[in-house]
């Protein structure tokens, strides 16, 4: 999937901020914007190929107004994609969006609905920050509403998730296509639905190359003091791993920590691999090479889901977005062996 510009790409591009880039692509009155930054950023908008879609005809009784149900903002980076993802595709629309942070408590998600639903909200967007099953409030099965980064199991709803397994599944990939075959995964907690994607990913890709799976190279943590444990455990072995794909970014860090602390360079002596793409993982010594969680397109989509159909649909979809591949440095040839 090729990432749609946003208006970040297109301030870059023109060098303004977002906020002006926004105040001329939604022709804000009375804007203090001079004419020459207005056609530098229309030049930039048009040049990335950034369009204002057609207008969806929004019921007179309904607000031009989405409401976003989340459940954290503060625990990791990417409630502000989720966030800004959404804002800017409903903006297209001339439609805002209303943003609660609910902590996934009933009661704080009812006042929320009473607050929405009061002012005649064309729908709602039901997020999620960990990838994972959900049961919406009651009270939104009579409400045009799409999942994100979640999913009821009895499909009512349309949702939209990370194709986490394809991801994986690239990531490993990259490493049996620079020559490794002894590929670690540093896994995630069995629990999460990502960690359990991501692992049948690492295997499929090693089954595609015929390569076999060695049970002993997975190493289950959670804590970064964990996994730095279980790297140096893996380069303690008699026949380590020439590799490392990490759940992810942070655990990857990790990694890095524990090839420092005996004298191992990444990727001289061990390639990496993790997953997540945090401002973190471009700015390790090497960057790291990791796979993008598309949380702005699934936002995206979410939003032009709810104005493009009538919801709920009979058999609401669940659609994943592919999390592509970010190739940096972080990955070598296979080692000769010290010693």
């Amino acid at each position: 999937m090729t990432k749609r510009p946003t208006m970040i790409d297109i301030g870059e591009r023109a060098g303004v901020s977002q906020a002006t880039v926004s105040l001329v692509l939604n022709r804000v009155a009375n804007a203090r914007v001079s004419d020459t930054t207005r056609a530098r950023v229309l030049d930039a908008a048009e040049a990335l190929g950034y369009r204002k879609g057609p207008q969806h005809r929004v019921p007179e009784n309904k607000t031009r107004a989405i409401g976003l149900l989340i459940d954290e903002i503060t625990t990791t980076p990417f409630a502000t994609a989720f966030i800004e993802g959404a804002r800017e595709e409903a903006a297209l629309q001339d439609v805002v969006v209303a943003t609660f942070s609910t902590r996934g408590d009933p009661k704080l998600e009812g006042l929320a609905l009473d607050m929405l639903l009061g002012s005649k909200v064309i729908g709602v967007l039901y997020t999620s920050l960990i990838t994972r099953p959900a049961e919406p409030p009651e009270r939104l099965r009579d409400v045009p509403t799409v999942m994100v980064n979640c999913y009821d199991r009895d499909r009512r709803y349309p949702s939209v998730v990370p194709a986490d397994v394809t991801g994986a599944y690239t990531a490993t990939e990259a490493l049996l296509k620079a020559g490794h075959r002894r590929i670690a995964h540093l896994a995630g907690e069995g629990w999460i639905d990502a960690a359990e994607d991501r692992e049948r990913g690492y295997r499929q890709a090693l089954a595609s190359w015929d390569v076999p799976v060695d049970e002993s190279l997975i190493m289950r943590g959670w804590t970064l003091p964990t996994v730095r444990e279980l790297t140096l455990n893996l380069i303690d072995m008699p026949n380590p791993p020439t590799a490392i794909f990490a759940f992810n970014d942070r655990m990857a860090v990790s990694a890095y920590d524990a090839l420092r602390a005996r004298g191992l360079r990444v990727p001289d002596d061990m390639s990496v691999v993790g997953f997540d793409d945090e401002d973190t993982s471009r700015n390790l010594d090497p960057p790291l090479t990791t796979v993008v969680l598309p949380h702005e397109e699934m936002a995206r989509w979410a939003v032009g889901t709810l104005l493009d159909e009538h919801l709920p649909a009979p058999s609401p979809r669940r659609i994943k977005i592919e999390c592509p591949l970010v190739e940096r440095a972080s990955i070598g040839p296979v080692a000769k062996r010290r010693g």
